[in-house]
């Protein structure tokens, strides 16, 4: 039997609504135009096609070069002006799979470990297709997947162990829910209404604190608040990479006394750098004693507290103001979705809340559900949730904490592995996911290894093999491998210790012969 969705509206009297028959539609749309197809059969079967091609494309992805550089031919098909003319779908579909398909980032290749993002699931891919074919504004109003949006925020809640009377909202990722965050501890902070007198009301500047090793979405948030850089303070780190607590209260004490607003200390969840993870329960208690908003940046690793071997590494995250997380992370919800959770619901809305005439609620209708973009910047929010949802419904949130769990295991397997290895070195002991090491063969300068990395990191990309990226650690450049891909597997991490170890003997062979000539 043919199981299809079937929408049978009603009338306001319980009785199904007759729909104009098809040819009523034809007749009627004579003179009109639509961007609905022509040949609704035609639609479906290219569908089922881009559908078919797109499971192949996901389950065949370890046999495929991670990545690789486009031809100038493929550069020249994106190149071109804008179409005045319609040109069949079909052709157009043709056009992608010739020229788009082979050339992705990469990120959902087992051995993608360049940027700390998820690997997607197929599952939330079908999700976004829903959600964009039903179209929904998620401003909000009364409709389903505004229900949906607000379930996704209350689990999230959930899994950070926040109470169901904080408040939250679904956005673009980390970057945009660490600005939402820092937005409302300004606000709360201030002493003042900034929203209707603006930042000239300031009795003293506001003084936000976080550690070195902060992602830099900390500074341009500061910076569109228009707060000024200098408004955040930057805590030197321990030896662990993790803030310096002593200084950090000596920091406070000497604003104080200067004529400053000490306002908000952000915490790292885990580093982007090295994953280093805040003494959060500590932080919370510096917070409380003085009077300071705890804001945690957790878009590395807040989702470690559904992780059942691992949640006790982020201890105290249930005690902040506020929580930026990364479902597009460790969920592995497709791009995009972030989260900010604000404990204070009240204090949240009051940042944002924004009702011209046009936008009020009614008793009845569909303007009659809660408005969703109280809690942030845009009037304008697609349907984030549902591949969130979807995922999380087909596997429970045990499985993904598991799945942390495992990518855990990886990152010390690999850590292991290069400590067995003579011509390799780690750069800082593993924390959480997120190794740091390099080729270090001896008797080379800092520049040389330097350079010897670097090219091991472009040819390892280059050669479709493994993605990953470099930093600097302690001073010393490395090689970074982020393993946050439900993918990967420790034979992956096993290629990758003999691909750098032969890349980097090929190098230095290179590289005598060179000196020699």
């Amino acid at each position: 039997m043919d199981k299809r969705l079937v929408f049978t509206p009603v009338d306001d009297t319980g009785h199904h609504a007759r729909h104009p028959s098809i040819e009523e539609e034809t007749t009627l749309s004579l003179e009109e135009e639509t961007l609905d197809p022509q040949n609704w059969d035609e639609m479906r079967e290219l569908a089922h096609r881009i559908v078919d091609d797109s499971i192949n494309h996901v389950r065949d992805v370890r046999q495929r070069p991670i990545w690789q550089p486009m031809p100038d031919q493929v550069k020249a098909t994106f190149a071109k002006s804008l179409p005045d003319d319609p040109t069949p779908l079909g052709q157009i579909y043709e056009t992608l799979a010739e020229n788009m398909l082979p050339y992705p980032m990469g990120n959902i290749h087992p051995r993608f470990w360049m940027w700390y993002m998820g690997s997607s699931n197929f599952t939330g891919a079908l999700g976004d297709f829903l959600a964009a074919v039903l179209g929904s504004n998620l401003g909000g109003g009364n409709h389903a997947a505004a229900l949906i949006d607000d379930q996704v925020v209350n689990w999230c809640k959930e899994m950070m162990g926040f109470p169901q009377s904080a408040s939250g909202t679904l956005v673009s990722g980390g970057s945009m829910a660490n600005l939402i965050g820092l937005a409302v501890a300004r606000n709360v902070m201030a002493g003042c209404d900034l929203r209707e007198h603006g930042l000239q009301a300031l009795d003293k500047p506001l003084r936000y604190y976080a550690s070195d090793q902060m992602h830099g979405c900390h500074q341009l948030a500061v910076e569109t608040l228009g707060l000024g850089n200098a408004a955040l303070k930057l805590i030197p780190t321990a030896a662990d990479l993790t803030l310096d607590l002593g200084v950090l209260a000596d920091a406070i004490r000497a604003d104080r006394e200067a004529g400053l607003n000490p306002a908000c200390v952000i915490a790292n969840a885990g580093t982007v750098n090295t994953g280093a993870i805040d003494d959060l329960e500590a932080i919370a208690a510096v917070c409380r004693r003085e009077g300071l908003w705890f804001h945690v940046d957790g878009c590395i690793g807040a989702l470690l507290a559904i992780a059942p071997g691992n949640k006790g590494r982020v201890a105290g995250i249930d005690k902040a103001d506020s929580i930026a997380l990364d479902p597009h992370k460790w969920l592995h919800a497709p791009f995009e979705v972030g989260c900010v959770l604000v404990r204070d619901a009240a204090k949240h809305l009051q940042t944002f809340t924004l009702t011209p005439e046009y936008l009020e609620q009614k008793e009845r209708g569909v303007a009659s559900g809660t408005w969703l973009h109280d809690y942030g910047l845009q009037t304008s929010r697609g349907f984030r949730a549902l591949k969130v949802w979807m995922a999380l419904q087909e596997h429970g949130a045990t499985k993904f904490g598991r799945l942390i769990d495992q990518n855990i295991a990886q990152a010390q397997y690999l850590s292991e592995g290069i400590e067995e290895n003579e011509a390799l070195e780690l750069a800082v002991p593993t924390n959480i996911n997120i190794v740091c090491f390099r080729y270090n063969p001896g008797g080379l300068t800092t520049e040389e290894l330097a350079a010897i990395n670097t090219e091991i990191m472009l040819r390892l990309q280059e050669n479709g093999t493994a993605a990953l990226s470099d930093t600097t650690v302690h001073g010393a450049h490395c090689l970074r491998v982020a393993i946050n891909n439900h993918r990967t597997q420790r034979r992956d991490l096993d290629l990758l210790i003999e691909e750098v170890t032969g890349l980097g003997q090929t190098l230095m062979i290179e590289r005598s012969s060179s000196q020699a000539g």
